[in-house]
């Protein structure tokens, strides 16, 4: 005699993948996503940003910074962004911000910086630790007008970076030296960009 039985498996289905913690404060899938829709419609690359200055007394002015375009369309930040820039008492000003030229050190400490972050994220290494010092040497005789053999900017500038996290130091070195190569700033400042001056000028 035979005997049938009907065996029904149950299977505990699989619990969702919990998404991963950001890592150094970067969005890892995010980011990874974000590069795969840009080679899949490279337009989306390109990016406009703006700033619109004012002058308010002396050399202190104010720049704000609010929209820009890119990624197929117009953007605006959270908040509008105010920088005052000025020149200290010994270069004639009242010392209500930084003077401009300090404003490129941040800039190009800034770019590094955010590329390190996110280098480091997507090679899965945490980092403890980043800073940075960026010095930048000028003569201002060239300012002045009082020398032609004298340039008006920097002659020289130097950023040097202390950098802590779990991989050995020569990842670490590497994460910082991939950044410097794909920084924006770093590009502008050793290679130069055409700039376009126009006057509206009114009574």
């Amino acid at each position: 005699m035979s005997m049938s039985h009907d065996v029904t498996s149950t299977r505990t289905p699989k619990a969702p993948k919990a998404p991963k913690p950001p890592l150094n404060g970067v969005n890892v899938p995010t980011l990874f996503a974000t590069l795969d829709a840009v080679r899949g419609q490279p337009e989306l690359a390109k990016f406009q940003f703006r700033a619109t200055n004012q002058w308010l007394a002396g050399t202190h002015s104010r720049t704000h910074i609010h929209g820009y375009s890119g990624a197929g369309g117009q953007h605006a930040h959270t908040a509008e962004f105010r920088y005052d820039a000025d020149h200290p008492g010994v270069l004639v000003g009242e010392d209500q911000g930084p003077t401009p030229v300090e404003f490129l050190l941040h800039a190009l400490a800034a770019c590094i910086t955010a590329g390190i972050a996110n280098i480091a994220a997507s090679r899965g290494v945490a980092l403890t630790r980043v800073q940075s010092t960026v010095e930048g040497d000028i003569d201002l005789l060239g300012i002045f007008g009082m020398s032609e053999r004298v340039r008006n900017g920097y002659q020289a500038i130097r950023i040097s970076f202390e950098i802590e996290g779990d991989a050995s130091a020569e990842k670490l070195v590497e994460i910082v030296q991939q950044s410097r190569s794909r920084s924006a700033v770093f590009d502008v400042l050793t290679n130069g960009v055409p700039v376009e001056l126009e006057v509206n000028a009114g009574a």
